[in-house]
């Protein structure tokens, strides 16, 4: 019985210790494959998206770009192969958790309730939520959803802001959560909402590739602030120290600005459209003092 109790343990001990060891150390992870893997986003403008031959871009992906070649110079290799994995909103976390992605490079907020699940970069970014509505909709704000349909993404926190808001002020609002922000905008042209919410910034970028603009407006009092980072798996203090310090360093020598500049108040891929949207005082404040606390 001892003998075999022994062979146990050890069977045991190899399923364990590869996937702690892994979590544990990214960077050793990645020197050890000449790979890292990163989450990206399919539409969401203009955080992370597609142009027209299928190349990721945007502010996001520009940050996550940084991380990398600091990666590359940290660990010394000649060569890193990056490779990019699609995300969703419903399973961007899941897939850090797992070891699938190494860094998200999205669109996503840092809440506590997040923090118990993975681990956030430095803000990058700080939004409000708000609603995308038809114009002459006669939608001005929140309190006129009352006993309309309104579309949001699964897995934001749109939506649960959403959902705590139709229960708590008893709205009797019909909520439709879309795949992607891109099917979101699509459900409001299509007038199966009247109102589509979430972070400001990619209102305006999913207008950005929108043929129609001008037919839109964002609208209503932000129901949150938000601030966005880059994710990456918890209890890994080496990999989050470079990342940051990648981040950090855009942030003091004013590239991070630049890059603001390329993304929010420039002309941008596909379609040559200003977002036109200056850089406000909670970003301006964040890259002056950098730090990874969430608003909520």
């Amino acid at each position: 019985m001892k003998a075999k109790f022994i062979v146990v343990l050890t069977c045991l001990s190899a399923l364990v210790l590869p996937a702690f060891g892994q979590e544990q150390g990214t960077l050793e992870k990645i020197k050890g494959s000449g790979v890292i893997t990163l989450g990206i986003r399919e539409s969401s403008v203009p955080f992370s998206y597609y142009d027209n031959q299928q190349n990721v871009i945007g502010y996001s992906a520009d940050m996550c770009a940084l991380v990398v070649a600091a990666i590359k110079k940290k660990l010394q290799l000649s060569t890193l192969t990056v490779k990019e994995v699609p995300t969703t909103s419903q399973n961007r976390l899941p897939l850090v958790q797992n070891g699938t992605v190494d860094l998200e490079c999205g669109s996503t907020t840092n809440n506590l309730d997040r923090e118990k699940q993975v681990s956030f970069s430095d803000t990058t970014f700080v939004i409000g939520t708000r609603l995308l509505v038809k114009k002459g909709s006669g939608i001005k704000d929140f309190s006129d959803l009352a006993g309309k349909t309104v579309v949001t993404t699964a897995g934001t926190t749109s939506e649960k802001i959403l959902r705590e808001m139709n229960v708590k002020n008893n709205m009797h609002m019909s909520l439709i959560s879309a795949k992607d922000h891109g099917e979101s905008f699509l459900t409001l042209q299509t007038g199966r909402a009247v109102a589509f919410m979430m972070d400001d910034a990619l209102l305006y970028g999913q207008l950005a590739n929108a043929r129609d603009a001008a037919d839109y407006e964002v609208v209503g009092k932000p129901q949150s602030f938000e601030a966005y980072a880059l994710v990456m798996r918890k209890d890994d203090p080496a990999f989050k120290a470079l990342v940051d310090q990648a981040l950090v360093a855009a942030m003091k020598s004013g590239l991070a600005t630049q890059l603001y500049t390329k993304w929010f108040t420039s002309t941008i891929p596909p379609k040559g459209i200003n977002l036109n949207f200056p850089m406000t005082d909670a970003v301006r404040d964040h890259f002056a003092n950098p730090n990874d606390t969430p608003y909520q």
